[in-house]
């Protein structure tokens, strides 16, 4: 016999996992929005991947992401990775988004007195997630995020984009890179983190075998530089242009359940998205699931036999 072997049987698993399964108590997401962009399951022990095309607005929508979910949930805490833009031009597009003042007047500082009620809400709100909300400085390698993480007590954490982020030690191969970082990543999960990652996607060939990033070719394999994104994610998702200011988040994957898109409207002036479909989902215990647990708490467990055992 080995003893190297390490398992668990089922008998062992299903020690906790069956009253869990019953209890009809859903597991802890983060509200990211309203309607049907709360499809998209964000919380401790999962790892969110979102990519897109150049300028296609990921890195907005997962700030707001973020800074809703922060809204949303008192105890929550961030932690942003964010490669390519500044805190400061991070607050800028959220300052247009909650205050409805176009983003080219805030970035330019071109206000004046008929944005000011709006741009004092719209600080207001930001002032009021502020002190849970922190922005990984240079250097941006997964051991500073992780010592952040734990100095800010952090368990939402942002990586935006992954490729340019690099895990401990030295890698000259970029997929060697990017397949060390998702396996952190897994563990940060494990470890009751919730992972919101963006990342870049590669061009793929259409019909005629010309390179695009055209949003209908884009695939689980377009994440770019290693197949363990996809592995690693619980979720993926690709945010693709649609007609006018229409996108369409496309989840391509969902470990947990049926893969559902969220068609959404972008507005670039505003950096802000909204739902197209203004259904709220949710998880509640269902007639089903009572009639389930009832059941099953009728059944005899194993050798609890009403006979002599003959």
């Amino acid at each position: 016999m080995s003893t190297n072997a390490r398992y668990t049987t089922a008998a062992d698993a299903m020690t906790g996992w069956r009253d869990g399964v019953l209890s009809g108590t859903a597991p802890v997401l983060h509200a990211v929005g309203t309607g049907a962009m709360n499809r998209v399951e964000l919380g401790p022990g999962r790892v969110v991947l979102i990519g897109g095309l150049p300028g296609g607005g990921k890195s907005a929508l997962a700030m707001q992401f973020v800074v809703d979910a922060l809204r949303n949930d008192e105890t929550l805490r961030a932690v942003v990775c964010n490669v390519e833009m500044t805190p400061g031009v991070l607050l800028d597009r959220q300052l247009a988004r909650l205050s409805g003042v176009p983003l080219d007047a805030i970035a330019r500082r071109r206000l004046d007195a008929s944005h000011a009620e709006r741009i004092d809400r719209g600080m207001a709100t930001l002032e009021s997630v502020a002190e849970r909300l922190a922005f990984v400085e240079t250097r941006y390698d997964l051991g500073n995020v992780a010592a952040t993480a734990d100095d800010f007590g952090g368990s939402l954490l942002v990586l935006d984009y992954l490729q340019r982020i690099g895990p401990k030690g030295q890698h000259n191969d970029k997929r060697g890179r990017v397949d060390e970082l998702m396996d952190y990543l897994r563990q940060f999960a494990d470890a009751g983190c919730a992972v919101l990652c963006v990342s870049a996607v590669a061009r793929s060939k259409d019909r005629v075998g010309r390179s695009t990033y055209d949003g209908e070719t884009l695939n689980l394999a377009s994440f770019r530089e290693s197949s363990e994104l996809e592995y690693g994610a619980d979720s993926a998702y690709v945010l693709v242009p649609d007609e006018g200011d229409t996108v369409n988040l496309r989840c391509l994957k969902h470990r947990h359940g049926e893969p559902m898109d969220v068609a959404m409207r972008f507005d670039r002036r505003l950096q802000r998205f909204s739902p197209l479909d203004p259904t709220p989902t949710g998880s509640v215990r269902t007639a089903t699931m009572t009639k389930l647990a009832a059941l099953w708490n009728r059944t005899p467990a194993a050798g609890d036999d009403d006979g002599d055992g003959a």
